[in-house]
């Protein structure tokens, strides 16, 4: 069973800093692009940060300078280092996992960890 298991939410004050895990269960080397998303209540979900397996990143422009997004290839695992945090940063937080093609691509999301920034 392909799993992706984030961690590291929780509750900070505005200025405080997080850094969500996303493990998962496959190889992230050969997946196209991991990468970070986020969704508020009433909103839709939204992408703060993506990696591709050529290391190149991207980010939403409400996070640029403040977030940081890496990984491990051998642990498998997917980082997202949240500073200066803000209370509109307040969301539940998605890992998902992404390779492109047939027959063997895939669109895999993890379960979600709630960051709440209070002010």
């Amino acid at each position: 069973q392909v799993q992706l298991v984030e961690s590291g939410g929780g509750l900070v004050q505005a200025g405080g800093s997080l850094r969500l895990s996303c493990a998962f269960s496959r190889s992230i080397f050969s997946s196209n692009v991991m990468g970070w998303y986020r969704q508020a209540p009433g909103k839709q979900r939204d992408l703060v940060a993506a990696i591709t397996n050529a290391d190149i990143t991207n980010y939403a422009d409400s996070v640029k300078g403040r977030f940081t997004i890496s990984k491990d290839n051998a642990k498998n695992t997917v980082f997202l280092q949240m500073n200066s945090l803000k209370p509109e940063d307040t969301a539940i937080y998605y890992c998902n996992a992404k390779k492109f093609g047939l027959p063997y691509g895939y669109d895999y999301w993890g379960q979600g960890t709630q960051v709440t920034v209070s002010s």
